[in-house]
């Protein structure tokens, strides 16, 4: 929507209030039709919602079971979570399904008494279960000691013994994308700066910055590597500490948008140009990484699309005849090019 708004020459609320047929709103017939014009070319999706109801058998009680319960630990820390749940809660409603959405705390206590409430609603069609970290995860006894278990499909988590299906983010290959992209433009000397190392995320993009050196058979120095906290001050400090080095690398990637905010104002604090003297690469795509001096180049991290495949996928195991064998999804993590990466002109570090 922002995409569209810069392209129309219109604010963001204005195209949600074309693109959602928001009544009220003073937008001219023009302006409507201009965003409409531009949402098809740029290819957004509109919403088209499916009119059959979905193929779940109806209670014991002739109830239609269309109520789908999604528990998440937390919502809050970050803006991630919002956006998965738009994914899920338009997925639910494209199958005439409605998104009960409950919030934990992690407090297994809570857990156990939010579903033994929700699960008594004879219209409950199955659980979404979800996490704000990529980690595993224990049932909470509800599900995991129901008799006759509603489905249940994991999002941003995973059960140690895989019983049930599960998407998470493939950050691997969102870490090899990024670093692969610096190395294409003729970056050989290229920093990382990291997120808390205990986490799944953290350990995942490492590894795939480290696999997109070695398929380049370039070495992996550790003296480039730096950890951070995931917030825009320590991505200030680590860059800093790096761009001070006697060789300093001529490209950072950065496990998260908001260190890489904090790198792109060490740059500027050091007098170096971006992207001609150091090109800058992001993650997860926020709001603010296409607003940022150069636009931030970065990775999508995919929260609307792992909303909408745990809905599908729990309305599919909800219909089928006869259990379906759990699935295990990594969602791609795509590069989004930007302006804060450059090629290196003239001779390429060795």
């Amino acid at each position: 929507m922002t995409d569209i708004a810069k392209q129309v020459g219109v604010s963001q609320s204005t195209v949600s209030l074309v693109l959602n047929h928001m009544t009220g709103a003073k937008v001219s017939p023009a302006t409507r039709e201009r965003v409409f014009a531009v949402a098809e070319e740029l290819g957004y999706q509109l919403p088209r919602r499916k009119t059959t109801a979905p193929a779940a058998p109806p209670a014991a009680s002739g109830v239609r079971r269309n109520l789908i319960v999604y528990l998440a630990d937390e919502l809050s820390t970050t803006s991630h979570p919002a956006v998965t749940i738009d994914g899920a809660r338009a997925a639910a409603w494209e199958h005439n399904c409605l998104l009960s959405v409950h919030v934990t705390g992690a407090d297994r206590e809570l857990e156990d008494a939010t579903l033994e409430t929700v699960l008594a609603n004879p219209a409950v069609l199955g659980v979404v279960y979800a996490t704000i970290f990529t980690r595993e995860v224990e049932l909470p006894v509800r599900l995991a000691r129901r008799r006759d278990p509603l489905p249940c499909v994991l999002l941003n988590c995973l059960h140690r013994e895989r019983m049930l299906s599960s998407v998470i983010p493939g950050e691997v290959g969102g870490g090899y994308a990024a670093t692969e992209h610096l190395i294409e433009h003729g970056h050989r000397r290229i920093g990382f700066i990291n997120g808390e190392p205990w986490m799944d995320a953290a350990r995942d993009r490492l590894k795939g910055y480290r696999q997109a050196l070695a398929t380049a058979d370039l070495p992996f120095d550790p003296r480039l590597v730096r950890d951070g906290d995931w917030m825009s001050g320590s991505g200030f400090e680590q860059a800093m500490s790096l761009l001070q080095l006697e060789r300093r690398p001529t490209a950072l990637f950065c496990a998260n948008d908001l260190m890489a905010l904090g790198a792109l104002e060490a740059a500027r604090q050091l007098g170096l140009s971006m992207p001609d003297q150091l090109s800058i690469v992001g993650y997860d795509d926020l709001e603010i990484a296409r607003h940022a001096h150069p636009a931030l180049t970065t990775v999508l991290l995919p929260n609307f699309g792992m909303g909408q495949w745990a809905v599908e996928r729990l309305i599919e195991e909800a219909a089928a005849q006869e259990p379906l064998a759990p699935r295990q999804i990594k969602m791609d993590c795509p590069l989004v090019p930007r302006d804060s990466v450059a090629e290196i002109v003239g001779a390429r570090q060795s």
